[in-house]
């Protein structure tokens, strides 16, 4: 069952609790709400992923005004004296660098209108009905990822009472849906609370609609909510902010928001949200239920049912509560293995429910769902692993829609962006730091070990190689992702410097230690952006000039042994064996890059790398840990670090959490787990790469290759048994396991080589390649 149930309501000690650890989230890639299953009192607490302060017209930005992501700048010349010292004396101390590069000096930790995401508010209703303690039996709280839809079911005296909830993307509405089993027994009281920054809104009660409109105190961003309270039979009555329905058969609720947001430099405005938010509700109001609730569930099914994983475990048991059975984990047999697939599952459900093809900004730190108005780290992207890790398992598993936004997102960056390479680096090409938000803040952040990463750019675009690689669209590769992969390189063409090969200075290891020259993640990052875009010109028969070829060929590529045999995060040997700090940026190269591949000497260095780091750390580190050592072929370490990120990361919700939460967490497990199972960065399809033991026997389908093909496997007693493809062009395919060394057998001619099978497929025909002569 890929389903999260709970027996009881979300009920922390404190509401932040209960909605960061047991509520339970559903969204529409626009709209995001967290389910509480409250009896007497539900609430669901509401999100619009584009209410935000900060940006234009913020009054937080000072009398100067917000300027587009170069604030602040450095002043003159710094640059230059940071790049003279570490010439001079190898190193400069973060503090000394942010105070010369960022000028961020006394500013506490706050960048003037950067802003933060703000939660929408709160949908309240009032039943008056029993509390879960008194009167209640039968209780029933679930999430069914295969179908979106959560459920709250519960007996109270001899009625049974249920609830539907779902956040529609065709329909771009959330709906709740409340009946009973016997007529005239639904009564409450909605209202529509705003959340906790905005200026005084205004309330509109008329004919069981409920609006509330404002603007934020910040920056004037206008927004409105509307709510439709529908019953079947009863009464219902329109009171001062509130719907009060008495006696109904059944009720439905239809919730739509939207701002005046656009991603459109420089002044991100556009029309008021009245008229959309105005026609979605009216149009799903005058659809039935039934039918909106069908529309949701294909919609969504669409992308959800598109893979499939058996690793084990009883899927016709009865699971236990959810909470209860990540308690229990670790106990091995099938409640293991069960709660290993539903996590996978859930990353793919979280990604589709806060990332759709025309969601207005990619996933955050918390996906799309915030219940804070100072939420922790302002709720933004950061751009030195989380953002790119939200998007990791987007293509392995089936979901490249849903990578849209941030690929469309990168692009929007290039203009502010472009600003700021000006400003700080006087040079062409595009740059972001650390962290962005909605208003295209591409400078320096406030914190002098995560403000300085320009490389971040050069990361993103790799996303925008990575859509055209699985999908192998030229048009793609031509209009949209090599303009980025080529302005994304101009900036270091005009900024590497020469020192026994083309280095990148300043050059900082995200969040850890000092300022230097060509730090490993700088070179790493830097080569895969050369390499990516020479490969790219490659494919569209154009010229990727002269300069970049002659930099990709000189630059050094950040790979270096050290003392202990670890893969040296600096030029300089200054690792220590003893240090455990939860970045691992300068395995870059063995993921998500493709520069060091398992059983080199490289590759042996970055085993030593992550086995002197160990296995602790934040939720993020830990999933990104799942994929290294699945790089490293090591399917049991992989599997150890995915026990320890649910056993330590993971809450009873099944959020990951930092702590707190981020769901970089839960989108980095699900891309470790298709790490495991499918790799395809090498030219081939390596198929059961990482099987770990706890895995014997299993299947798969639906996963994705690079060069189009959708992969399935089954595998028995740790061997592969079978491999099925569907071609996504026509030409060679190329399987890898040593299970090929006894051969294949498949209805058109196959040949092997080593633990190498490959035929000639057509692109949309099906092939099964057997395992044996």
């Amino acid at each position: 069952m890929l389903s999260l149930w709970y027996d009881r309501p979300a009920d922390g000690p404190d509401e932040h609790d209960s909605w960061e650890r047991q509520a339970l989230p559903i969204g529409n890639g626009r709209l995001g709400a967290m389910v509480f299953g409250r009896l007497g009192s539900e609430r669901v607490a509401l999100n619009e992923s584009t209410l935000w302060t900060g940006g234009p017209g913020s009054k937080d930005a000072g009398p100067g005004g917000y300027r587009y992501g170069d604030w602040p700048a450095p002043r003159p010349g710094a640059l230059a004296e940071v790049r003279r010292r570490i010439a001079g004396e190898g190193r400069v101390d973060p503090d000394e660098a942010a105070r010369l590069l960022g000028n961020v000096a006394g500013m506490d930790g706050h960048i003037p209108g950067f802003g933060a995401y703000q939660p929408f508010g709160d949908l309240l209703l009032e039943f008056g009905s029993p509390s879960f303690a008194g009167g209640v039996r039968d209780y029933r709280r679930e999430l069914d990822l295969t179908t979106a839809v959560a459920t709250v079911g519960y007996t109270a005296g001899d009625v049974r009472h249920s609830r539907e909830y779902f956040a529609s993307h065709p329909a771009r509405v959330i709906v709740l849906r409340l009946t009973a089993d016997r007529p005239g027994q639904i009564s409450l009281t909605v209202r529509l609370s705003p959340g906790p920054l905005t200026a005084p809104p205004e309330y509109g009660v008329a004919r069981g609609r409920l609006t509330l409109r404002g603007a934020l105190e910040d920056n004037g961003l206008r927004y409105e909510g509307q709510v439709q309270v529908t019953a079947e039979g009863g009464s219902t009555t329109d009171q001062a902010g509130a719907v009060a329905v008495r006696g109904a058969d059944a009720v439905t609720l239809v919730f739509s928001a939207g701002t005046d947001y656009a991603c459109s430099h420089p002044h991100y405005r556009g029309p008021h949200p009245h008229e959309a938010v105005t026609a979605h509700v009216d149009r799903a109001c005058a659809r039935a239920y039934a039918d909106l609730r069908a529309e949701h569930v294909a919609d969504h099914r669409s992308l959800f049912g598109r893979v499939r994983l058996d690793v084990g475990g009883d899927a016709a048991a009865c699971p236990p509560p959810t909470d209860q059975a990540l308690a229990a984990y670790g106990g091995g047999g099938s409640g293991d293995r069960a709660l290993e697939t539903l996590l996978f599952a859930y990353g793919r459900y979280l990604l589709i429910a806060c990332s759709r093809e025309d969601s207005p900004l990619p996933a955050g730190l918390q996906g799309l769902w915030n219940d804070s108005p100072a939420p922790p780290w302002n709720r933004d992207r950061h751009t030195n692993v989380s953002v790119q890790m939200n998007y990791w398992p987007a293509e392995v598993t089936a979901l490249g829609e849903c990578a849209v936004p941030l690929l469309r997102f990168v692009d929007a960056l290039r203009t502010p962006g472009r600003i700021t390479a000006a400003t700080m680096f006087g040079s062409s090409g595009w740059v972001v730091h650390s962290s962005t938000n909605p208003f295209g803040f591409t400078g320096v952040h406030d914190r002098p070990t995560a403000f300085w990463f320009p490389e971040a750019a050069a990361w993103l675009a790799q996303h925008l190689y990575e859509h055209y690689l699985f999908g192998g669209d030229l048009g793609y590769l031509r209009d949209h992702a090599y303009p980025v992969l080529r302005e994304a390189a101009d900036l270091w063409l005009d900024n590497l410097t020469e020192d026994g090969g083309l280095v990148v200075t300043p050059s900082h290891s995200p969040e850890h230690g000092p300022f230097s020259a060509g730090a490993a993640v700088s070179q790493q990052v830097v080569w895969d952006l050369l390499a990516n875009t020479a490969e790219a010109a490659d494919d569209l028969g154009v010229d990727p000039g002269y300069r970049i070829l002659k930099a990709l060929g000189e630059l050094d590529e950040g790979l270096r042994v050290g003392s202990f045999g670890q893969l040296q995060e600096w030029r300089q040997d200054w690792d220590d064996p003893e240090d455990t700090h939860r970045h691992v940026s300068h395995l870059f190269a063995l993921h998500p890059g493709r520069r060091v591949h398992p059983c080199t000497e490289y590759g042996d260095a970055a085993r030593v790398t992550l086995e002197h780091r160990g296995d602790g750390g934040t939720g993020w580190s830990r999933a990104w840990k799942v994929s290294l050592w699945a790089r490293l072929l090591d399917g049991d370490r992989a599997h150890r670090l995915l026990g320890e990120q649910i056993r330590l990361g993971t809450h009873p919700n099944l959020w990951s959490t930092r702590p707190p939460h981020q769901i970089d967490g839960n989108l980095g497990t699900t891309a470790g787990i298709a790490e495991m199972l499918l790799q395809s960065h090498l030219g081939v399809i390596d198929v059961l790469p990482a099987p770990p033991s706890a895995w014997p026997c299993g299947s798969f389908d639906g996963l994705r290759a690079r060069g189009g093909h959708t992969v399935g496997a089954s595998w028995r007693d740790g061997a592969l048994v079978e491999v099925r493809v569907l071609p996504g062009r026509d030409g060679e395919v190329r399987l890898r396991n040593p299970a090929f060394l006894n051969g294949c057998r498949t209805h058109v001619p196959c040949s092997v080589e080593g633990d190498t099978a490959a035929f000639q497929a057509s692109a949309g025909q099906a092939y099964r390649v057997a395992v044996g002569g």
